[in-house]
């Protein structure tokens, strides 16, 4: 960390996770993909349902962050015993996650998706998805905690080993259950939230066979789940509950994108569902560059480095940028060839060949605003990043969709998206600077 060559560390940090989550982008598109061969309001279903997966999602991988800090400062300590109350307390929470939605999804998927249409067939796709994927929501829970647990005793490629598994048996088992190959049913649209969890489950199982035969530094008991401590409850959930506000916001955006869309046309609401699922591509890269570079600036400010936190700022910043560029020309160049992929009508291409236009205009300023975020994280100050989401999603994004679409015209509310990240880069900019000046300036420059 104090002596690798800057840009050679951030590379040897971050591809791993870069690679983790173009998988995980895969996954989430190539689901499309398959369920719009059914048809458009198959898609459309599928995207009202997201913003509850979102949630899941949240919530799972938040708990994940509070049990990972906690478990690897123990670790730090060699105080082994709070390491694995850790994370067995972190397995009782999970399985209490999952729990939460099985409820959700037994009471309340219908009623959730029908909040956002009233087209019946949509709603019938929609809930008979979210219902599967939310009643058999353990896999999922489960394998994020275990690939949290793999992750904070620095096993990172066994983690991605573990969730590329799920995402490769998802993306084998979606055709054959939708459309009933070599001698399973046709299960439509359930066939392709089966093909799902069935992939969580296997990723789950092998995370549970690494952390028992591979992860040595901590130690999984049946017994000390079934009787959790209070207090690693409390500690998990300082640090988890922050993250998972800050995660759930994404899911308040798209429901509320989706309820504003869907007053112009259900297909407006499957095209912004295609263009959530496609800009996955191009930031999730660079958020595990984001998660790469945390712990090199966190190291580096340790040890009062400013040279290598300031050189490492600058080369993430132009990765990033680069990686959004390469984003940017895709859309510009080639939209229509995207939304083939996932059997678009000449009406959702005419919607979605400007949306992806637009929308795509702001990548590069989103890849600043990440970049910036990541000191944020690493220098303790979260709820600056808390800060900026919510100011982008919710105090500006939405509201300016909503005043935008009351000019009746669907193109304009395309532009609240570019409007959003330039709020966002003005507001991160400020409180950067206020950092930079705060923490990073006083920084001796002296090479040790």
């Amino acid at each position: 960390m104090g002596v690798m060559p800057v840009k050679k560390l951030i590379i040897t940090m971050s591809l791993p996770m870069m690679l983790s989550m173009l998988v995980q982008a895969l996954y989430n598109v190539v689901d499309s993909i398959f369920v719009a061969q059914i048809s458009e309001n198959a898609l459309t279903a599928v995207t009202l349902a997201f913003p509850m997966q979102n949630l899941m999602i949240a919530v799972g991988s938040g708990t994940g962050v509070g049990i990972n800090a906690l478990l690897s400062r123990s670790l730090g300590e060699k105080r082994f015993r709070r390491a694995d109350e850790a994370a067995n307390t972190g397995l009782f929470l999970t399985f209490l996650s999952f729990v939460t939605f099985l409820l959700i999804g037994l009471f309340g998927a219908k009623a959730f998706v029908r909040t956002q249409t009233d087209v019946e067939e949509i709603i019938v796709y929609g809930s008979t998805y979210l219902r599967i994927v939310s009643c058999l929501s353990v896999g999922l829970f489960f394998q994020m905690t275990f690939e949290r647990l793999l992750q904070s005793t620095g096993r990172t490629v066994q983690s991605m080993i573990s969730q590329g598994t799920g995402a490769i048996i998802n993306i084998i088992f979606d055709p054959i259950m939708i459309f009933g190959l070599f001698g399973f049913p046709r299960l439509g649209v359930a066939g392709a939230a089966y093909a799902t969890v069935l992939g969580q489950f296997v990723a789950a199982v092998l995370g549970l066979f690494m952390n028992l035969r591979i992860n040595r530094d901590i130690h999984i008991s049946m017994q000390d789940i079934l009787h959790p401590s209070r207090e690693i409850i409390g500690m998990i959930y300082y640090v988890g509950v922050p993250s998972i506000l800050m995660m759930s916001i994404g899911s308040i955006m798209t429901y509320a994108m989706n309820r504003i869309l869907i007053t112009f046309s259900t297909t407006a609401a499957a095209v912004f569902g295609v263009y959530f699922k496609l800009q996955s591509f191009f930031f999730m890269p660079v958020f595990g560059l984001n998660n790469g570079l945390i712990p090199v600036l966190a190291y580096n400010y340790g040890a009062r480095r400013r040279d290598r936190i300031e050189e490492a700022l600058k080369f993430a910043m132009c990765l990033a940028v680069g990686i959004m560029l390469v984003g940017v020309a895709v859309f510009e160049l080639f939209p229509g060839t995207l939304l083939d992929l996932f059997n678009a009508s000449d009406q959702m291409k005419e919607i979605g060949i400007p949306a992806l236009r637009i929308i795509c205009t702001c990548f590069p300023v989103a890849a600043v605003c990440i970049v910036m975020g990541s000191t944020f994280q690493a220098f303790s100050q979260s709820i600056n990043s808390l800060i900026v989401s919510v100011g982008r999603q919710l105090v500006v994004l939405i509201p300016a969709a909503w005043l935008l679409a009351q000019t009746g015209v669907l193109r304009n509310v395309w532009f609240a998206f570019p409007i959003a990240e330039v709020m966002s880069l003005a507001l991160s900019i400020v409180l950067f600077r206020r950092l930079h000046a705060k923490m990073i300036l006083p920084l001796s420059e002296d090479v040790l």
